[in-house]
């Protein structure tokens, strides 16, 4: 066809179409934005790839820090979020646990968790035989010592005793110290007079042979020879003891034909003070102790049974410039003492510790009922009298 096109109609469209086809897929020149982004981030790539080697070189690897953010799923901070859930998680599990094992025992042993509470000692609350020695008594008592459960045993003598947690022996008798004198009385007089004191307590209470009957020949050496009267009436008790003049007033002694003593210890609980005397020139030291002692029955009886004497003992010590007196010896001024659980003396000269039978056997007694725990009360002029005890 003359001045008319010579491509039919059908290829003129096909190759409209493959033109537009390859200029969409054809390469774009990238935008100057676009060239000056990709060569910042280039330029960090290469920053960081020189640090790390440079890292190397020293014998330590240091890691790119990457360039990019982190992301807030995939990155170290998701991570760490995880990390912290994890470790609550944890926690929380533990304090689970250990709140199931406080509820067990508080159902097992309420006295124990009721301990754990300010304020809530065993000592106030009843303190287990297992528990630690009570620290030294350095003043009164408020009260009387809480009550603990069980019967003693030959190998356990002193359980369901407030003794239980007494310190044992004449290491239980501490001296206190003395730093000024009183009442004209130089300080190292007066500690030599404790120490004398703390040994004529030991040799009448606590010397085994004693305690079995023997003459407490050291106790009355210690004595004043000064004070011939007392001694004279102490030696004479000895040798023929009466109800009216009975040695355990003084001395502990016990027939060794009737009773023995369980195990090797003696518990003591008690305190020496030292205050001023009726005179210028004049101390008083006032000790005032109770011994515990388990017995059972001569020749291996099985029952075991507690007898408690409290002693009080008031010693004076003297300014030899103005009193006289025997250097290294103690001059009693006064002498008290309550003996419990005990068969109300007959006067034959010895303690006699009463046994289930006993107290089964003898009438019912309209004496006071004391606890002869109790350290917080007087003695009140106790000797010469029969009474109940509360518990031994």
């Amino acid at each position: 066809m003359p001045g008319g096109s010579s491509i039919p109609d059908e290829a003129w469209e096909k190759f409209v179409q493959d033109a537009e086809r390859d200029r969409a897929s054809a390469p774009k020149e990238p935008s100057a934005r676009a060239r000056m982004v990709a060569e910042r981030l280039r330029a960090l790539d290469e920053a960081e790839a020189r640090k790390s080697r440079a890292g190397r070189r020293w014998g330590k690897k240091t890691p790119a820090e990457p360039w990019q953010p982190e992301g807030w799923r995939t990155g170290p901070a998701w991570q760490e979020r995880n990390g912290r859930g994890a470790r609550r998680r944890k926690v929380w599990s533990v304090l689970g646990v250990l709140l199931a094992v406080a509820v067990a025992v508080i159902a097992l042993k309420p006295s124990a968790a009721l301990s754990w509470l300010p304020g809530g000692s065993q000592d106030s609350a009843g303190a287990d035989a297992s528990a630690s020695p009570l620290a030294p008594e350095t003043s009164r008592p408020s009260g009387a010592p809480a009550d603990t459960g069980g019967l003693p045993t030959r190998k356990k003598p002193f359980t369901g005793s407030p003794a239980d947690r007494w310190a044992a022996g004449a290491d239980a008798i501490e001296v206190p110290k003395v730093s000024k004198s009183v009442r004209g009385v130089s300080a190292a007089r007066i500690a030599t007079a404790l120490g004398l004191t703390k040994d004529f307590l030991v040799a009448s209470n606590l010397d085994r042979d004693v305690l079995y009957g023997a003459e407490p020949k050291t106790a009355l050496a210690l004595v004043d020879p000064l004070q011939k009267d007392y001694l004279s009436d102490l030696r004479s008790a000895l040798r023929h003891p009466t109800v009216k003049n009975d040695p355990t007033w003084i001395f502990t002694r016990f027939d060794p034909d009737k009773v023995e003593l369980v195990g090797t210890e003696v518990r003591v609980r008690g305190r020496m003070t030292v205050e001023p005397g009726d005179l210028a020139g004049q101390a008083r030291i006032r000790a005032d102790y109770t011994f515990v002692y388990p017995l059972a029955r001569a020749g291996g009886g099985k029952e075991v049974a507690r007898t408690i004497v409290r002693r009080v003992v008031e010693v004076e010590v003297h300014d030899p410039a103005k009193f006289q007196g025997t250097e290294g010896r103690i001059w009693v001024y006064d002498l008290d003492g309550e003996i419990s659980n005990d068969n109300c003396r007959d006067g034959d000269g010895f303690i006699q510790p009463l046994f289930q039978a006993d107290l089964y056997a003898s009438p019912d007694s309209s004496g006071e009922v004391v606890d002869p725990y109790d350290r917080s009360r007087g003695l009140d002029g106790a000797e010469g009298k029969c009474g109940t005890v509360s518990r031994t």
